[in-house]
């Protein structure tokens, strides 16, 4: 059986059974075949004509107007708009249906998973705050209570409010980065730079923390020469250096971080890793969540505010890189981010 016939198709089908069991009715009242022909040639014609206006009167006319309905609807428009139907608006109707229905289930899926994540971003943040301040509360009262009398207790909880409000102050700040980075608010000052310059400038600057961890830097071999890239200079430093502290926090002592660069055509592809402790395959997928902690007690011990990878991937995706991680428990990470090429020579 044919599905969805167009207008002319349906009404000759319809057309033709009428003519059909016409003639057959006279031929059998009248047993005569020639008046069955005429009567059959002369029904066939008239059937068609008005079974055809009656299609389109009180058929397709209003499956046009549903048809319009749904495609403004799809396009946010009020007015209407030209004839385009093809010849078979049933099925064309149904195309529309079965699109708008696909869009308007990935819109509710697309909700379901933002009302989700927007739940676990203000219980994440609510927990967050509330982990240093009531640590605040409970120093600031013991001293109230009178500790402050004796010098040695008071000065221990003056430090560690003082580190409470630290953690809360870079709370606040990286919060209002990321909102600015998901807003596209933060200028981007691209200029080519040597990124394995850069590096080792990081590796410097953070020399005191891998010593106290025991963990060796290194570039890898094969990569110790100029990779020249356009992006900002700075934006990139405060990438690597997240990267490269996460991996002194997370590393074994006495191991090893290591940064390879990778010429892809276009692109400069960085690689930083370790031979740390690594992270379990399941938690992979949400690493660069905000707030998503794959060892929430180790990671709150180990400082940090939990947005410093969310950070890191909106960093590079303005540039218009990729940022990836691969990792096996035990053996270590490599996180892996392109930057554009510098043409300059």
């Amino acid at each position: 059986m044919m599905k969805n016939p167009k207008p002319t198709l349906l009404t000759f089908y319809i057309a033709l059974s009428i003519a059909t069991t016409v003639a057959l009715i006279v031929f059998v009242l009248d047993r005569n075949i020639k008046n069955s022909a005429i009567v059959f040639l002369a029904t066939g014609p008239v059937a068609y004509f008005f079974i055809y206006n009656a299609l389109q009167t009180f058929i397709y006319r209003k499956i046009k107007l549903i048809y319009k309905s749904i495609h403004n609807l799809k396009l946010g428009k009020d007015n209407a708009f030209g004839e385009h139907l093809s010849d078979d608006p049933v099925n064309d109707v149904e195309q529309e249906v079965e699109d708008w229905a696909r869009t308007k289930r990935k819109e509710i899926d697309d909700l379901k998973r933002m009302e989700q994540f927007r739940k676990e971003f203000l219980a994440n943040v609510s927990h967050e705050l509330k982990t240093p301040l009531f640590s605040l509360q409970g120093y600031i009262h013991t001293l109230i209570d009178g500790a402050d009398e004796e010098p040695e207790i008071r000065k221990k909880f003056l430090e560690k409010s003082a580190d409470n409000i630290e953690r809360l102050c870079n709370l606040v700040d990286d919060l209002s980065e990321i909102s600015h980075l998901e807003r596209g608010e933060v200028s981007v000052a691209k200029e080519t730079f040597d990124i394995n310059k850069l590096v080792k400038e990081v590796f410097d600057s953070l020399e005191p923390q891998a010593t106290e961890k025991q963990i060796s830097f290194s570039i890898k071999k094969g990569c110790d020469h100029s990779f020249l890239v356009l992006a900002d200079r700075e934006r990139i430093r405060q990438v690597l250096t997240n990267l490269l502290v996460n991996s002194i926090k997370y590393g074994r002592t006495h191991g090893e971080t290591t940064v390879g660069f990778y010429d892809m055509d276009e692109n400069i592809l960085t690689e930083v890793s370790d031979n740390g402790i690594g992270i379990d395959e399941e938690h992979l997928p949400r690493l660069f969540e905000r707030f998503y902690r794959v060892d929430k007690h180790r990671s709150r011990d180990a400082g940090g505010t939990g947005l410093g990878l969310a950070i890191v991937k909106h960093l590079i995706e303005s540039q218009g890189g990729v940022i990836n991680v691969r990792s096996t428990t035990g053996i270590g990470s490599t996180f892996g981010f392109t930057l554009r090429k510098s043409k300059e020579k």
